[in-house]
């Protein structure tokens, strides 16, 4: 369950960065959260391939490269969601960081982690 809620709050930080960011543009709510279901998708399968890959040059920049992967995976989705747009790199990138803080803060105050018994 707290995994469906990710998803859903991928969502809501996609709508947060698309009235904030200019160059992210969004149709409507349904499109928010069908891109919040891939972009939890994509970050589960393919982000992590692409950290690896990228390692290298993470750790030269001193992990600021990340911003560019996270910037592929949100373009990536952008261009499989109809109705998710993004204009260009620096869109991406901005939006990106958008994203990410705002997905960070709400998992952070409204998903409860997992209790291993």
């Amino acid at each position: 369950m707290p995994f469906l809620a990710r998803l859903l709050l991928n969502g809501v930080a996609i709508i947060v960065a698309a009235s904030l960011v200019p160059g992210v543009t969004l149709s409507g709510p349904f499109a928010a959260i069908v891109a919040g279901i891939i972009l939890g998708v994509v970050n589960v399968s393919i982000r992590i391939v692409l950290l690896l890959l990228t390692l290298p040059l993470t750790l030269l920049t001193l992990g600021l490269f990340i911003f560019v992967v996270n910037a592929a995976c949100l373009g990536l989705v952008a261009a499989v969601v109809p109705g998710f747009d993004i204009a260009g790199l620096g869109s991406a990138l901005l939006g990106a960081i958008v994203v990410s803080v705002v997905s960070w803060l709400l998992n952070g105050l409204l998903v409860r982690p997992a209790r291993h018994a």
